[in-house]
């Protein structure tokens, strides 16, 4: 679980880096990022790649990058 945890934080870090979108996010969402990320990654893409903790690495950064576009983008409209 633990090890989970840190592996979807390192995701969300990536995907973070990626969308320009990381310095703005806590750690707590980096982590929700990388984890909800790696479900939509490997949904849509399947769990093909290396994997780390279950988790198919690069399947899992593109849903992650997915989920922080989709994200930044509501909640900038909700701000404007």
């Amino acid at each position: 679980m633990i090890w989970s945890l840190i592996v979807g934080a390192i995701i969300g870090v990536i995907s973070g880096a990626i969308t320009n979108k990381g310095k703005s996010m806590g750690w707590i969402a980096n982590i929700l990022a990388g984890l909800v990320g790696s479900f939509v990654g490997q949904a849509l893409l399947g769990s093909w790649g290396p994997s780390l903790a279950g988790m198919a690495l690069i399947p899992s950064i593109v849903g992650a990058v997915i989920v922080v576009a989709v994200v930044s983008f509501f909640l900038g409209r909700a701000n404007n």
